[in-house]
């Protein structure tokens, strides 16, 4: 199998992944950001906004939009930190969890169905190779990303 052909049924994973992940987040009135970030919380647990902003990778400020969001939704609730009266903590709440529940169990249950069929030795080779053009493909977007910094940079 070429490479081409290769990022060519990577491209169509993505898509597919992609427009089933729009589908079920629309019909839990969720969005890829909020989502992510309920996963943070899920995953661990009561953290400050400032936590939220860096482990997501946005600023302050659109944690600030996305948490007052997902209080609106009742999906997350904002409670004083019980040792710095200046921060909140963002806690999910029980529509929160519950929801997230599902989605882990939705997860692996799609993790587990994906493999159905496959000797254990073909799931390793193939999760090393995943590996390996995830990584690749992280450095190739970095140093194109550099780059074009440095064209911009000389221009």
């Amino acid at each position: 199998m070429s490479g081409t052909k290769i990022l060519d049924t990577l491209l169509a994973l993505s898509q597919v992944l992609e427009a089933d992940q729009a589908a079920e987040l629309e019909r839990r009135g969720l969005t890829q950001p909020r989502t992510h970030l309920l996963w943070v919380l899920y995953h661990g647990g009561p953290v400050t906004q400032a936590q939220l902003a860096e482990a997501i990778g946005v600023t302050p400020r659109h944690v600030t939009t996305l948490v007052d969001a997902l209080e609106a939704t009742g999906f997350a609730r904002r409670e004083p930190h019980p040792s710095d009266r200046r921060a909140v903590l963002v806690h999910l709440t029980e529509r929160g969890l519950s929801i997230m529940q599902a989605m882990d169990a939705e997860h692996e249950s799609l993790g587990s169905d994906l493999i159905a069929g496959l000797d254990d030795e073909t799931v390793r080779v193939t999760a090393d190779a995943l590996q390996h053009v995830l990584t690749t493909l992280q450095r190739l977007v970095a140093e194109h990303a550099a780059r074009q910094d440095e064209r911009v940079e000389h221009a």
